[in-house]
């Protein structure tokens, strides 16, 4: 009896801190290589200190009227101005507290050597989330 042979494909590597997608929320008004430079800080981060691969960008960047950016000034004792910028990133879990830290510091570091933006108006938050809750295309579950 013959029986076909079947090729197939090996599966994608599954690697455990892979596919960051971060939101970035600035004021209104911002210079496109502003905005351009802040997700630049925030890529290098990524790669830097929470373990992402390069050509793993995923980013939506998006301006807010003053009306829309709802920050307290003070909460935590943390002074912030209108400059603020909150930037959310979805990421698989598993990651240290002290790599998370790293990360913010990287980030308020970055962003402020380089366009001098204050550490305090740098407003971080992480979504850890489980691998099967990706679709990088195609209506599949690429890392379940």
């Amino acid at each position: 009896m013959n029986v076909p042979t079947v090729l197939v494909p090996p599966a994608a590597p599954r690697q455990s801190f892979r596919m960051p997608l971060a939101r970035i929320d600035v004021p209104r008004g911002k210079s496109p290589d502003y905005r351009r430079t802040i997700g630049e800080v925030v890529y290098e981060a990524m790669i830097k200190t929470i373990n992402v691969p390069a050509n793993d960008r995923f980013q939506i960047i998006t301006e807010h009227a003053p009306e829309d950016l709802v920050i307290d000034r003070t909460y935590l004792g943390i002074e912030r101005t209108a400059d603020c910028v909150m930037i959310q990133v979805f990421l698989n879990e598993g990651r240290t507290t002290e790599l998370k830290k790293a990360f913010y510091r990287a980030i308020a570091d970055g962003l402020h050597q380089r366009l001098g933006l204050r550490k305090q108006d740098v407003f971080i938050t992480l979504v850890e989330v489980k691998k099967e809750n990706w679709s990088f295309g195609n209506g599949e579950a690429q890392y379940a």
